[in-house]
């Protein structure tokens, strides 16, 4: 055999050997990699969601920032029936004489909260009128019902002293319109209690030191409001209901802090 010849076989022995040899090791490290990631792909999830659980010590509920709202009494929808807020967790809003002249505040109301909540048990949209609103009332229904019926939302006629005389009973800074309406929704419990927040201060401002300021109502023509503010409110809403389901709210806590406040 010549010397190229040898020099040949050599370096396809040193090859093979080579090949053979990194085999090994990739078929090694992938029967140590299979088990490992399963592993990840099995607990990742797991303590994600221990993270995100709210336990009873961690729970922040949701601040009542007025007790005991009027009762509905002489409210009725466009068929007659009764509305009422006991026993619900209500969005309420004034939607004036005029509501389709700016639907906007009904439109982003619907979209933002109430497509967004309409699943959850006895949660409703009431949407406050005067008499005189019924036409234009049938109007911005069939706005509002084109796409999902509107089975938790429900039109309250009353007479305008009435609608005047309710907002009064909420805690808010802002004034009802001439024309009954107003850019403001509020947040009532089941007990008929105003919820919102005594301090709506940013961690920033906390930090630094900023005079606390509270948040009684949501402002609808704010899209950030109703999707950072409200969406979140009404879900520690619902969770805080939970948990009374559950036995693990403490209410003598929650009293305490609201005394705190006040």
């Amino acid at each position: 055999m010549s010397l190229f010849g040898i020099v040949n076989t050599k370096i396809n022995f040193s090859i093979e050997k080579f090949i053979q040899m990194n085999t090994f090791k990739v078929t090694k490290l992938v029967n140590v990699k299979k088990p490992l990631v399963l592993c990840i792909l099995f607990f990742l999830p797991v303590i994600f969601l221990l993270f995100l659980y709210p336990s009873k010590h961690n729970y922040k509920t949701l601040d009542i920032v007025k007790y005991d709202i009027t009762e509905l009494n002489n409210f009725h929808t466009l068929n007659g029936q009764d509305v009422g807020l006991k026993d619900q967790l209500s969005v309420v809003t004034f939607l004036g004489k005029r509501p389709m002249q700016d639907p906007t505040i009904a439109l982003n109301l619907k979209e933002l909260i109430y497509d967004k909540f309409l699943g959850f048990k006895r949660f409703q949209v009431l949407a406050l009128v005067p008499f005189s609103a019924k036409d234009q009332v049938n109007q911005l229904k069939k706005e509002l019902d084109a796409f999902v019926p509107l089975q938790y939302w429900k039109f309250a006629f009353a007479s305008e002293n009435l609608i005047q005389e309710t907002y009064n009973n909420f805690k808010t800074s802002s004034i009802l319109s001439s024309d009954l309406n107003s850019s403001s929704v509020f947040l009532v419990d089941k007990e008929r209690n105003q919820r919102g927040r005594l301090d709506d201060r940013t961690k920033s401002q906390i930090e630094q030191n900023s005079t606390a300021y509270g948040l009684s109502s949501y402002n609808v023509l704010d899209i950030s409001d109703l999707k950072n503010k409200m969406s979140d409110d009404i879900r520690i809403l619902f969770t805080e209901y939970r948990q009374k389901r559950k036995g693990t709210y403490d209410s003598f806590e929650r009293r305490a802090k609201d005394l705190k406040n006040e």
